[in-house]
């Protein structure tokens, strides 16, 4: 039924027009149905969740429950809760001047109450959107009861007059503020346990109890809470009688291929227009971004518990352009593409988010994010070219001998950070048996992209310890690798 809110702004207009009250749950229930009949996307945005979180999702909102996001940093919890702000209705009526949202066909406050008692159907009435129907809260060890519920205000008994007594004295916490509202509560095992505990009869029987005052207030809010399962060892956990009372409990996950890390990361990257036109990506190179962060999540190095956000990525590629775009800016170059020497600008986006074990402290995170580039490489490889096996058998020619010899032979080459895009493409030109691999293999590989791929036959033929590779202050150094040691003889 379509209610046009803005002629309607008193209570007798309300009931006029047949308006019906609804508990948040029910605006939820409802709305998702149709959305799910039309076949409507219900979660737009969220990738990766379409078979696993959002049907589970779905199913606790079906139900009416207060719902638990547990899982890892950066795996869209909160998204998903402030997405879930769709699914309300568009406007709902709300008595004028309530602080807690009051229903003018159910009052709850004295406030409410006394003002529908005395102006009746004249009693002036707002509407509110849904997208001020959206209260959040990051649980830390400072927050109070009187922050979440509410206290006495001594400051309004004096101004008002009113003893202690008088229910009036009361100054409602943020949780009685987002009456009629989706309430998340990030981080939940933060929260003191008598924090916690405070929350019990919110969920279960709509009472608030305020320095001795109980008032029945029957509030009507949508729950959902977000938790690490690493802070239930770390710092706290969620007590029991509060899990017992939370509805649906729901496991999030990192993405499960590549393809779905690459439309999170093109969609929450954070790019400047003349970056995005001034810089080319490869897609090899977008792939390789995001295969670092697979890597890191399986590394002996990195803390498995702690998890590797979708953060990485997305900062990791933010940085990947601005790397090409500082180069293409120093060279006097209207464009630039990105290039695999490129990476070397993206290990601080990765050491700021990787939490290391005791052997990763050991070797020091910008090694660690040098290993977890070079894993990548070495993984990405055989997708592109015969595998390269531990243990070859000596006199079997390998795809690989001639362009080892090529380096064998020769002095080193040299990848100069500073190199124009020209330099660059001839340096990579300049190595024949590079040039006949990659035809052989890659025949119709795009144009635009082969010298990235060119690149990656090297760096991967380092990771596989049949080249050596240095850093120097200029660029990168590729060298046979025992060649260097035998001319030092």
């Amino acid at each position: 039924m379509s209610i046009d809110h803005k002629k309607i702004t008193s209570l007798g207009a309300l009931k006029q027009s047949g308006y019906k009250t609804k508990s948040i749950k029910d605006e939820l229930r409802d709305n998702l149905r149709d959305k799910i009949k039309k076949g409507e996307e219900t979660f737009p945005g969220v990738w990766g969740y379409e078979n696993s979180v959002i049907p589970e999702l779905e199913r606790a909102i079906l139900s009416r429950h207060n719902i638990n996001l547990l899982g890892l940093r950066g795996q869209a919890k909160t998204r998903l809760a402030r997405l879930m702000v769709n699914l309300l209705d568009e406007y709902v009526p709300v008595v004028e001047g309530s602080e807690i949202n009051d229903d003018p066909l159910r009052p709850m406050s004295r406030y409410a109450t006394e003002l529908i008692k005395e102006k009746g159907d004249g009693t002036p009435i707002t509407w509110l959107h849904r997208s001020e129907r959206f209260a959040e809260k990051l649980a830390t060890p400072d927050v109070t009861v009187a922050d979440l519920i509410g206290d006495v205000d001594p400051i309004k008994a004096a101004n008002l007059k009113l003893s202690y007594a008088d229910d009036r004295v009361i100054h409602f916490g943020m949780i009685p503020r987002a009456n009629r509202c989706i309430f998340v509560i990030n981080e939940l095992p933060d929260l003191q346990a008598r924090i916690q505990v405070s929350l019990f009869n919110i969920l279960e029987e709509g009472d608030i109890q305020i320095r001795g005052f109980k008032l029945r207030l029957p509030l009507d809010i949508q729950f959902v809470f977000t938790a690490n399962p690493e802070d239930y060892t770390n710092r706290g956990s969620i007590v029991t009688p509060l899990k017992d009372r939370i509805g649906s409990q729901i496991l999030t996950h990192y993405p499960e291929s590549i393809e779905i890390a690459r439309m999170i990361t093109a969609q929450e990257a954070d790019l400047d227009e003349r970056q995005s036109e001034s810089v080319y990506v490869p897609d090899l190179a977008k792939d390789l971004l995001e295969q670092i962060g697979f890597e890191a999540r399986n590394s002996e190095y990195v803390d498995a518990k702690s998890g590797v956000s979708a953060r990485t990525s997305i900062t990791a590629y933010e940085n990947l352009l601005s790397t090409a775009e500082r180069r293409a800016l120093q060279t006097g170059a209207e464009s630039t593409m990105v290039r695999l020497s490129d990476f070397l600008g993206v290990i601080p986006a990765i050491t700021g988010k990787i939490e290391l074990v005791y052997e990763g402290e050991q070797e020091g995170a910008d090694a660690v994010a040098e290993i977890l580039i070079d894993d990548a490489v070495k993984s990405l490889f055989p997708e592109y070219f015969p595998k390269i096996n531990k243990l070859e058998k000596k006199g079997v020619a390998t795809p690989y001998d001639e362009l080892v010899s090529w380096f064998f032979q020769g002095e080193g080459f040299e990848l100069l950070d500073d190199f124009t895009d020209e330099e660059y493409k001839r340096a990579l030109d300049s190595i024949p048996p590079l040039n006949q691999l990659v035809k052989e293999y890659q025949p119709g590989f795009p144009e635009q992209d082969v010298y990235f791929l060119k690149e990656l036959v090297l760096w991967g033929l380092v990771s596989y310890k049949k080249l050596s590779k240095s850093r120097f202050s200029e660029g990168y150094q590729f060298k046979d690798l025992y060649g260097s040691f035998i001319s030092g003889l």
